[in-house]
C-alpha cells in the first residue's frame, strides 16, 4: 500500500498492516490532528519504508518516547514511532490506496470531544452541499 502526505513530497510503501484499524480521540491525537479523533494501524519495521522526501520529515515527540513524523512543507502528520517496538503506527487517512477493512475500536473514548456526533440522523452530501 502506498501513501503521501498533502502536498505529495513524502511518499511511502507498506506492505501490510500489522493490526485492526483503530481511531484515538486521546488529548495528543486531537491536537496533533486537528480532529475529533486519528485513525492508525501498526505497521511492522520491516514492512515500511520511505520512497521518497524522508529528508523533509519533522519530528516532534509528544510524549515520552512516542514521535510523531510530519511533513515540513505541508505539515501531514504521517507515521508515530513508539521506543523499543518493532512497529510504528501508520495514519492510515495518509494511505493512497484502500487497506481493506475498516476501523475495529475507538479508544481513549473519555477525552471524546462533546460535539462529535456519528448519527445517522445529519444530513451527508456525496460532496459539497446544495446552496
Amino acid at each position: 500500500m502506498k501513501g503521501s502526505c498533502l502536498c505529495g513530497q513524502v511518499r511511502y510503501e507498506a506492505d501490510a498492516l500489522a493490526s485492526p484499524i483503530q481511531q484515538c480521540s486521546c488529548h495528543s491525537c486531537r491536537k496533533a490532528h486537528a480532529a475529533a479523533f486519528n485513525t492508525g494501524a501498526a505497521v511492522r519495521l520491516a514492512d515500511f519504508r520511505w520512497l521518497a522526501g524522508e529528508e523533509l520529515l519533522s519530528r516532534y515527540e509528544s510524549s515520552p518516547g512516542r514521535v510523531r513524523m510530519f511533513c515540513s512543507c505541508c505539515g501531514s502528520q504521517l507515521i508515530k514511532t513508539i521506543d523499543g517496538r518493532d512497529t510504528l503506527v501508520l495514519r492510515v487517512a495518509t494511505l493512497d490506496e484502500d487497506p481493506g477493512q475498516t476501523p475495529q475500536q475507538h479508544i481513549w473514548v473519555s477525552h471524546q470531544v462533546p460535539w462529535l456526533q456519528a448519527a445517522a440522523d445529519i444530513p451527508v452530501w456525496d460532496e459539497w452541499p446544495p446552496k
